[in-house]
């Protein structure tokens, strides 16, 4: 008997595995985009895309989406155009990030391989430059300077993460558009490719980054934690806690939001588009984040989509 239940078992898993890789979840938002920052302001989730579409990455504005529910999304269209809003560079308009701080809504973006900032009174924009140069110029350190990330602490602090090849990192001045650069820090984790992005849970603090380049399938994301926001950072022994399966490729370059005032977590990042998608046509999806007893990020399961009941 026992054995007779476990083959049934087994069955059933073999047939809900069968059933789920043949049909991938519908991305989240419609159309092609990716490098999405997922962000949660009041009542309403946000995402923050890069839009995507042309080789080699050409997109010259950002747009940003709105939602209740995780699942529904309402496009609140352009939100910064670099050729009317910035001076200093007209197209490559990638991986942007937003932070919350002084009663306004700060912007950070990558725009011809420099790193800009921008700043609202309201989370869709639109958003205008402060500084008129760079946050962070092409050149400045090793690797490529793109792919922002800031994270603001419990105590108000911010902190700016960006970098390909390299992991950077330097905490922001009080006016979230300048740093000390004598304080600035790299260091490359084992598998670092780019797209970093940090949480803080529990008082630990979460780096999480992609491996490989975003146009081979094999795409995916990693994590190490610590227990300060600059580190040292220690990679976690099961790692990578996201990446494609089956008819799911290129799954990585993320975001997390957690569900305000819950220890509920999701996970935004793009894949290629179903069908016939690759490193330049990508689409964006959600999934749940989960944490084990000790902390650990579990795997996430990319044919995993929102729960039916936020749709309620």
């Amino acid at each position: 008997m026992k054995l007779l239940v476990s083959i049934l078992f087994l069955s059933a898993i073999t047939a809900q595995a069968s059933v789920d890789t043949l049909k991938p979840p519908a991305p989240a938002l419609p159309g092609v985009f990716a490098d999405p920052h997922i962000a949660a302001f009041g009542k309403k989730f946000y995402l923050y895309p890069t839009t995507d579409g042309t080789t080699g990455w050409m997109s010259d504005h950002f747009t940003a989406w709105s939602s209740a529910d995780l699942i529904h999304w309402k496009p609140e269209g352009t939100i910064l155009d670099l050729k009317k809003d910035i001076t200093w560079a007209d197209e490559r308009a990638w991986a942007p990030a937003i932070a919350y701080k002084n009663k306004r809504y700060y912007y950070y973006f990558s725009a011809d391989v420099n790193i800009g900032v921008a700043v609202s009174d309201k989370p869709a924009g639109p958003f205008k430059d402060p500084i008129g140069k760079p946050l962070v110029p092409k050149g400045k350190l090793r690797g490529q300077m793109i792919d922002p990330m800031v994270f603001v602490d419990d105590d108000g602090s911010a902190y700016l993460y960006w970098g390909q090849g390299n992991c950077n990192m330097v905490k922001l001045n009080d006016d979230m558009v300048s740093y000390d650069s004598t304080t600035l820090t790299s260091f490359r984790p084992q598998g670092y490719n780019e797209g970093s992005f940090v949480f803080k849970r529990n008082g630990t603090y979460y780096l999480m980054w992609s491996e490989y380049d975003t146009r081979d399938p094999r795409y995916s994301v990693a994590y190490a934690t610590s227990k300060s926001p600059l580190g040292p950072y220690i990679k976690a022994e099961k790692n990578p806690v996201l990446k494609g399966r089956d008819l799911v490729k290129g799954a990585g370059h993320h975001s997390v939001v957690q569900v305000p005032g819950k220890d509920e977590w999701y996970i935004a990042y793009h894949r290629f588009k179903i069908p016939d998608g690759n490193g330049y046509n990508r689409e964006t999806c959600i999934s749940p984040m989960r944490f084990d007893a000790e902390g650990n990020i579990l795997p996430v399961d990319v044919y995993e989509s929102v729960p039916e009941k936020k749709r309620k």
